[in-house]
């Protein structure tokens, strides 16, 4: 078995001309990041004109590998065999990398070797960027060592991963239906606290097509009356050489109702900062952009000292209304797409300081005792999602495994039959 660089087995982000001889009126296949999943999930049904999208798009054809480049979809193993394009063609987000198969590489035994175990730790290493928005560079796809068999081994070790994998790949979809199934049940458990469901008599319209009633005796009002916010401090090129070093939360930490703590930065925060820029047990953590915009998690002062950068908003109480009211209200919110992007689906959108502000939300009666209901329903729910969710990426991590020996030769797939390894 040789060695090879990928850059003498397949064309790295190459020009398409297929996309160049198409009408600027004809249609072709649109793929946002959203839409990028291997397998079944794969959504390849969204079209756009050739001229709506003739710049500023990633272009691709049948029979090309998409690599997501940006964190945290790279390291999720997200790369796809792209097929059955509208006219063969497609455009799509530019956080994407497009291989294009040579004739020395089978394009399927390419597709497991960019879902191995190195590949995907060594690209995480090689990205470059802030934290949050780091990328993969062109230049690790094309420097990556690939170690290539013949091609009727190539083709072997794919079709014996193409059966092998079927096996994971059933169970985690069904995983993944009792996950989503959980997460339906949430969302309902939450319209009903924002909706005033328990309550009787006739109701008030909000004019929100996804929550379209709440009790007649409660209010609507802007979140600027019920909270104080504040977004937090900007990076900067002097952060990590000043005096007054004190860890700080990013929007990567904070996801629905948890925040993590396991790998804080650190960033001078001066005497007059100090004030302005910390958390305290209660507040709320809301994350300003990206692919997490509007999650958001309650501080729950595990320590002592802490601060957030510009990523996140703080969003405090200051009258009537939990903390936690407005936390469901995001997540039905962003559930119901309030806060997609509009226009350009490759921008990155963003919930601007003004625009929570500025966000109208129900205000109850009794806030405090309906969070604290719903609160512990939906704890339970997402206990027994945690659990879930583990085990997923146990059996990921077997899929993962297995790809790996088989794709760098640790297995002999001519007589293995992989099942040692995903049970």
């Amino acid at each position: 078995m040789s060695t090879v660089r990928m850059r003498h087995l397949a064309e790295v982000n190459p020009l398409t001309p297929a996309f160049d001889r198409l009408a600027n009126e004809d249609e072709l296949t649109f793929l946002p990041m959203e839409a990028v999943w291997p397998g079944e999930k794969l959504d390849i049904s969204r079209c756009r004109t050739k001229a709506s999208v003739a710049t500023g798009y990633t272009r691709f054809q049948d029979g090309d590998i998409l690599v997501p480049k940006i964190t945290p979809t790279f390291e999720a193993g997200r790369a796809v065999l792209i097929r059955g394009l509208h006219r063969g063609v497609g455009t799509g987000s530019t956080e994407l990398h497009v291989l294009r198969p040579g004739p020395r590489i089978d394009p399927k035994f390419l597709l497991y070797a960019v879902n191995t175990h190195s590949f995907l730790k060594n690209g995480e290493a090689e990205m470059y960027g802030v934290a949050g928005q780091q990328r993969v560079p062109d230049a690790f796809l094309r420097d990556l060592p690939v170690q290539l068999p013949s091609l009727a081994e190539q083709r072997r070790i794919a079709d014996f991963l193409d059966t092998t994998t079927a096996h994971f790949e059933s169970l985690i979809s069904k995983r993944n239906s009792q996950i989503e199934g959980l997460a339906e049940r949430e969302l309902a458990l939450i319209v009903d606290m924002l909706s005033g469901s328990q309550k009787s008599g006739k109701g008030k319209p909000t004019g929100w097509s996804w929550l379209p009633e709440v009790p007649a005796e409660w209010s609507v009002g802007p979140v600027y009356a019920y909270f104080s916010t504040e977004l937090g401090k900007m990076l900067n090129a002097d952060r990590a050489s000043g005096p007054n070093q004190r860890p700080y939360l990013r929007n990567a930490n904070v996801h629905w109702y948890t925040i993590g703590t396991d790998d804080l930065a650190t960033m001078d925060f001066s005497a007059d900062e100090v004030s302005r820029y910390s958390v305290r047990r209660g507040d709320l953590m809301v994350c300003e952009g990206g692919a997490g915009i509007a999650e958001a998690a309650v501080w729950d002062g595990r320590l002592q000292e802490c601060y957030f950068q510009k990523s996140l908003h703080r969003v405090r109480r200051a009258g009537p209304v939990p903390v936690e009211w407005l936390m469901y209200w995001l997540r039905l919110a962003k559930a119901c797409g309030v806060f997609e992007a509009e226009g350009n689906i490759a921008t990155i959108p963003h919930l601007t300081g003004e625009q929570l502000r500025q966000c109208r939300i129900p205000i109850p009666i009794d806030g405090d005792s309906l969070v604290k209901r719903t609160g512990e329903h939906i704890a339970r729910l997402t206990a027994v999602r945690t659990k879930l969710t583990r085990a997923q990426i146990l059996l990921a991590e077997r899929r993962q495994a297995l790809i790996t020996a088989a794709v760098t030769g640790q297995i002999d797939v001519s007589t293995a039959s992989g099942r040692g390894i995903g049970e």
